[in-house]
Order: structure tokens, then sequence, then C-alpha cells
């Protein structure tokens, strides 16, 4: 099965020779080791680079282990660099493994491998790229650590567009696959749910969680894998560290405290298995602190961490939808708009109103709705509710799971099919 990455390749391109450091940032098996060596890699070979000027290094293989050590690895790469006129590429695959432990509890002083890339950015004919697996020791710290001469792109799991790449069926079937099994390219492939199931469940226990527990030196594993359970169980809903602490406490009876439960949110975070969105009020023009929603960066480790016992479609679409906004470089928050109403009494008093996402990208912005199924005019006049009581010119745009013609309503409303969404990177353009 090969996939297009079209979208990352072509960053890539647009950043080659820029005299950055080029750093690949995504969750493990999401496919950045076969973006980095098998399409870039292809794409440097098609322009006549030869083997001599493209130094491709994998930190995991055991056969460059020795080269972990970040003396050696810099030693090894500028023995390969020739004093010429030549271009020379340097692909470095999942960098953390150059990081010692102590390296990476030290908050105070960073990991010697930065000297070594930052090194590697004063030799004139060396262009650098690297990927690695967590947040903390790149994307965090790409502007800081590198001097503002460092670029980030960030890898997702099979988009659904890019899923249907290689499906044999039609969208539906293919639908109803992605919202159970998700984008990781191995389970892609597998031709059993059997064998996919068994796959996710064994790289969210066996590769995610073993990662995180020994990284972070975390003692109370049960506590970790509670959390998780709540955060996989409640995607789509506003929570925070104060009403999880609630809820260990009234249904598990943990005294785990907020501090513990938000600690440990960053973890996932920086592990790439969760993202975060904040509140977006939208009369207001300001961010609200808490409560937050959290979604899952790909849906079938969600599923397969809850046993496949809640695939709710409602909710998922939502995080597909979150998912697929942040793929084409929106900052997505959750909108509240606020209107004032009459209550019982005949008072006036403020309610306030949900629009699911306000995705912003430069000077862009959308309100965007998903809806999942509108059968009726109260269910449509509900979840357009929110999208009439804001003002501005922006693109309102409601998301539904049936087929049907994308249309516009007299308030300027656009509803449309989640497959046209999708699989159309230009969809929101209409």
């Amino acid at each position: 099965m090969r996939i297009k990455r079209d979208k990352y390749l072509d960053d890539l391109k647009l950043r080659m020779g820029n005299g950055m450091i080029k750093v690949i940032t995504g969750i493990r098996r999401c496919g950045k080791t076969y973006l980095l060596f098998e399409l870039f890699g292809a794409y440097l070979r098609s322009l006549g680079v030869d083997e001599a000027h493209l130094i491709e290094i994998a930190l995991d293989d055991d056969q460059f282990e020795d080269l972990r050590d970040p003396k050696a690895l810099s030693h090894h790469i500028r023995e390969r660099v020739a004093d010429d006129d030549g271009q020379y590429y340097v692909l470095l695959d999942e960098v953390q493994y150059a990081m010692s432990s102590e390296e990476l509890k030290d908050k105070d002083s960073p990991p010697r491998l930065y000297g070594v890339l930052n090194g590697l950015l004063r030799l004139r004919n060396v262009d650098v790229y690297v990927t690695g697996s967590n947040s903390k020791l790149l994307s965090s710290d790409v502007m800081t650590e590198f001097r503002g001469r460092g670029d980030r792109v960030h890898v997702r799991p099979f988009s659904f567009a890019e899923f249907m790449q290689a499906y044999e069926g039609d969208v539906y079937h293919g639908w109803a696959e992605y919202v159970t099994y998700g984008g990781m390219p191995l389970a892609c492939a597998m031709r059993s749910d059997e064998q996919r199931a068994r796959y996710l469940e064994d790289l969210f226990a066996e590769t995610y969680m073993k990662d995180i527990i020994a990284r972070n030196g975390i003692v109370k594993t049960q506590e970790l894998d509670d959390l998780i359970d709540v955060l996989a169980s409640c995607i789509g809903s506003l929570t925070n560290p104060s009403r999880i602490e609630a809820t260990f406490k009234s249904e598990l009876h943990s005294d785990i405290s907020r501090n513990t439960i938000y600690t440990y949110i960053e973890y996932l975070k920086d592990s790439f298995l969760i993202e975060e969105s904040g509140r977006f009020d939208v009369k207001g023009r300001r961010h609200i602190g808490s409560p937050r929603k959290y979604y899952f960066e790909d849906i079938g480790l969600r599923n397969a961490r809850l046993g496949f016992r809640q695939v709710e479609e409602t909710h998922i679409m939502e995080n597909i939808v979150y998912n697929e906004l942040c793929l084409r470089g929106y900052v997505v928050d959750v909108g509240v708009v606020e209107k004032r109403v009459r209550d019982g009494k005949g008072r006036q008093v403020r309610k306030q109103l949900e629009c699911d996402f306000v995705a912003n990208k430069g000077s862009e912005r959308l309100y965007v709705q998903s809806a999942f199924q509108i059968p009726t005019r109260a269910k449509e006049e509900a979840e357009k509710a929110s999208l009439l009581e804001i003002a501005d010119s922006f693109k309102k745009v409601v998301l539904v799971r049936d087929v049907l013609k994308s249309r516009w309503d007299e308030n300027g409303i656009l509803t449309m099919s989640v497959y046209d969404f999708l699989l159309d990177p230009n969809s929101l353009r209409l």
C-alpha cells in the first residue's frame, strides 16, 4: 500500500535550503520515517542528488547505536561532508535516541544534540531534517534552543482522504472502517478487523504507554491508565482537571490530585496522543480559560483504548473534523457565543451557545458545526443557533454525515456533507 502524502512532502520541499533545521514531529508509527526516507529521499534523488551527498541515519536502528552519542554523531556527519560546492542533505530519524534520560530530566540545560544540530547549520552546504516523537524534545524547544532557526512540520496519521487512496470499497464502507480503526498506517494495511484491533491495542500498551511511563518516571501507572480512559470516553465534551478529579473521587475512589492530573495530561500531549482545544468567546473576542476539550490524534487508538466499546459516531466525527482542520493549518478553538434570552419569569438572562470550532489561519476564520445528522427542522435550528448569533462575515459551515449537495441558506450558512469536506482539500473555498 503506497499512500501519497503530498501535503507533507510539499511542506518539506518549500523548506529546502532555508537555513533552518526542519523538525518533523508526530506520534510514533504515524509515518514520519516513510515521509523522510522514502518520499523525501526519493524526491531528492529525482533531483539528481547522489548517494554521497545524502546522509540518512535512523537512530532507532541498532546499526546506528554508536551514533546515539551526540559527539560521535557530529563526527560521523562532518566526516562525510566534503568541503566542496555540492549540497549535502542530512536526514536524521528519531533523534530522541541521541538524548540521555539525564538530559531529558534537566530543565535548565539543553541536550547536547541541540548543539550538534546548531553546529551543522554553520556548514554552508548542509541542509538538516530531523524527526522526533515527543513534543518537549523538539517542537517546544525549536524556537529557543535552535535560536529561531527551527522549522516544524507536524505529521499526523492518515487523514480520511489519504485512507481512501488505498481503500478498495466505497466511501460509506470506508467511513465505517475509518471511524473504527482510524488512520495509523500499519493498521490500514492489515486485512482483518482482528489484526487491526490487536495491533492498535498492543501499540497503545506496548509503545505509547511504556514510552510515557519510562520517560517521565511515573510510578502510579494505574492513575495514568484511568485518566486516559476518562479522556477517551469524553472526547467532544468540556472538561478540566477539577472535573476529572471529582470523577476520580466519586467513581474510582481515588485521591489523585488536580496537579497530578494536569501533569499527566501534559505528558499525553507531549507524546502527541491527545490535543487540547481551548474556548474562545466569539463576541468578546477573547480566550476563556477552563474547561477545555480533548481530542485524540488517531481515533483508532482512542477506540482501541476503550476496547472498541464506545464507537459513537457523533463524537468521533467531531474528533475527525477537528483533526482535519488542524491538518489544514488552522488553529482550532471551541467557540462560545453569548445570547440574551428571557427566563420563565420574564427576566433577561445570559445564555451560552456553543460553536463546535472557531478555526483561524492568518486573517482567515471559519465557524464550523459538526452536526452528524439533521433529521428535523428543530434539529437544524438548534445546530445553527450559535452561528446565527455571530454577526461577522466569516464563513459559517454545518457538516453532516448525510449525502447531500452543498447548499447555502438565506443567512449565509453553508451545509455540507462531511464526506465532501474531508475528501476535497479545497472544500471550504466554496
